[in-house]
């Protein structure tokens, strides 16, 4: 979760959060376009690219995606029936996560 502290006009310090993780967010741009650079990772991520590297390193370590070179470039491929990590959603797949997010690109709207 990301958080930063602002003030608004009020002088009452919000904390601004978001519900998806930095690691949410690299692994939905590699579904969206497995050809990204970590350049283009990290800037929708809103992180370093050091901290996109370290990220793809993580997924791909957890078998969360394979990285494979393809001339000076590297393509990726997500595994979307890998599971969540976490013990509260460890029964579900990554694919809702991945459709949820990625059917948008293609012009439809869940709503």
């Amino acid at each position: 979760m990301s958080s930063t502290m602002g003030t608004p006009e009020g002088g009452v310090p919000v904390r601004h959060w978001t519900f998806l993780t930095n690691h949410a967010r690299v692994l939905l741009e590699i579904a969206r376009n497995p050809q990204a650079r970590l350049r283009d990772m990290a800037a929708i991520a809103g992180i370093t690219e050091r901290a996109a590297q370290t990220i793809v390193t993580d997924l791909e370590a957890a078998g969360y995606l394979t990285r494979t070179r393809v001339g000076r470039r590297n393509h990726y491929t997500v595994d979307p029936s890998r599971r969540f990590r976490h013990p509260a959603e460890a029964d579900h797949r990554i694919e809702g996560l991945l459709s949820l997010f990625t059917h948008r690109e293609e012009g439809r709207d869940p709503e």
